[in-house]
C-alpha cells in the first residue's frame, strides 16, 4: 500500500481502536504527534514502532520539534534553544554560531531517530522582522544571508543524523502580524521585496537538499488572493519551477483559521492537493479527519509517492547507545550552556 497524502494526529499515547481503522485507510500516509501523546521516550518508542507496524511502507511519524517554544517532548529530552539563539551568536562570531547550530540540530534529530521518529517540521526559516509573535524567537535572524546560513548548518546536523529537514513557512510568515492558527494574516508587500528577502534562504536550501517544504497560510495580495499553502503560482511556478524544488511540499494543519477562507476541509483538502501539496495535515479535530478522508475521493500521485518515500527513517540508533555516545554528551553541553533564552513552549 502505498503512502496516502494526509497527515493525521492521535488522541492520546496510544492508538485506539477508531485510530488504528482510521490508519490504515489507503488515503492517509503519516501520524504528526503533539505533547499529549508523549510519556516517557518507552512509551514514545512503543506508540512509534506501533505505527509503524501497521502499513508497508510504513506511515511517516513526524513532530514539529524546533526546540525553545516548540518543543513536544520535554521529559527525558535535551531542551533545545530556541533559533535566535545562534542568530545573536552569529552577530559576533558566525562561524561559531553554525557550528553551535549544526550540533544542535545534530542533536534534535538523534534523538528523534533513536525512538523511530522519522522527521522534524525543522527549521524555521522564516525572517523576523520583529512584528510576528507566532514567529519571534523561532526565526534564526532578520537578515536572509544568516539565515540561510544557520539554517543549513542545522540541516546538515540533521542529516547527519539520519533525518531530513522541512523548512517553514514558505515563502515566509515573519512579516505579518496575525497568527495564522487565529487569523488570516495578509502579507500586502511586492513580489520583488519577498523574492529579494524572505525567498531567499529557502532557495539556499533547496540548493543543499532541502527534503521538505511547509507553506504558509498567509496571502500575499499583490501575487495571489489564495494563502501560499493553496497557491499554484507559490507552489508550481516559485517552489517547483523557479527554485528546482524537488521535495515534500506539505501543507500547513488545514484546520487553522488561516485556511478557512479556502472553504470545508474537503475543499480545502482538494485546494492544497490541487495546487501542487503532496500532503495535507489535518489536526486536533478528529471530526473533519473523518470528514476528509470520506469525501477527499480518489488521490493518486506516482510521484508525490516516491517524494514521501524518500523521508523514511534512516541510520538505525539505539536510545540507550545515543545516550552513552561521547558526541551525544558533549551535544547536550552545548544545548545546557544555551538554554534558558527561551520562553516556554507555544501551543500550536
Amino acid at each position: 500500500m502505498s503512502l496516502g497524502p494526509i497527515m493525521l494526529d492521535l488522541a492520546g499515547p496510544e492508538i485506539s481502536a477508531e485510530e488504528r481503522e482510521m490508519l490504515l485507510h489507503p488515503l492517509v500516509g503519516g501520524v504528526i504527534l503533539f505533547t499529549r501523546n508523549y510519556a516517557s521516550p518507552e512509551q514514545l518508542q512503543q506508540l512509534v514502532a506501533d505505527i509503524h507496524g501497521l502499513r508497508d511502507p510504513h506511515l511517516l511519524v513526524a513532530v514539529d520539534h524546533e526546540g525553545g517554544r516548540v518543543q513536544r517532548f520535554r521529559h527525558g529530552f535535551t531542551e533545545l534553544p530556541p533559533a535566535r539563539v545562534f542568530g545573536e551568536i552569529f552577530d559576533h562570531e558566525p562561524k561559531r554560531a553554525k557550528q553551535l547550530a549544526e550540533t544542535c540540530g545534530w542533536l534534535m534529530a538523534a534523538e528523534l531517530r533513536a525512538l523511530g521518529i522519522d522527521f522534524s517540521f525543522a527549521p524555521v526559516l522564516d525572517l523576523d522582522f520583529g512584528v510576528s509573535t507566532v514567529i519571534g524567537d523561532r526565526a534564526f535572524h532578520r537578515n536572509p544571508e544568516a539565515v540561510g546560513e544557520l539554517a543549513i548548518s542545522y540541516m546538515l546536523g540533521m542529516n547527519r543524523a539520519g533525518m531530513v529537514a522541512t523548512g517553514k513557512h514558505f515563502p515566509g510568515h515573519g512579516a505579518v502580524v496575525p497568527d495564522s492558527h487565529v487569523d488570516m494574516p495578509v502579507d500586502e508587500r511586492r513580489f520583488e521585496d519577498i523574492i529579494a528577502e524572505d525567498v531567499q534562504p529557502f532557495g539556499r536550501l533547496v540548493r543543499g537538499g532541502l527534503g521538505g517544504i511547509m507553506p504558509a497560510h498567509v496571502i500575499y495580495a499583490a501575487v495571489d488572493h489564495k494563502p501560499a499553502g493553496f497557491s499554484s503560482f507559490w507552489l508550481n511556478d516559485i517552489l517547483r519551477g523557479r527554485l528546482g524544488f524537488q521535495g515534500v511540499i506539505f501543507s500547513d494543519d488545514l484546520t487553522m483559521q488561516g485556511a478557512h477562507v479556502m472553504g470545508d476541509i474537503v475543499e480545502r483538502g482538494r485546494a492544497a492537493l490541487a495546487a501542487g501539496c503532496d500532503m495535507v495535515l489535518v489536526c486536533n479535530h478528529p471530526e473533519e479527519s473523518v470528514n476528509l478522508l470520506d469525501n477527499l475521493g480518489t488521490h493518486d500521485d506516482p510521484v508525490a509517492h516516491v517524494r514521501l518515500a524518500r523521508l523514511h527513517e534512516r541510520h538505525n540508533l539505539d536510545w540507550v547507545s545515543l545516550r552513552q555516545d561521547p558526541a551525544w554528551q558533549a551535544a547536550v553541553q552545548v544545548a545546557d550552556e544555551l538554554r534558558g533564552r527561551g520562553t516556554g513552549e507555544l501551543e500550536l
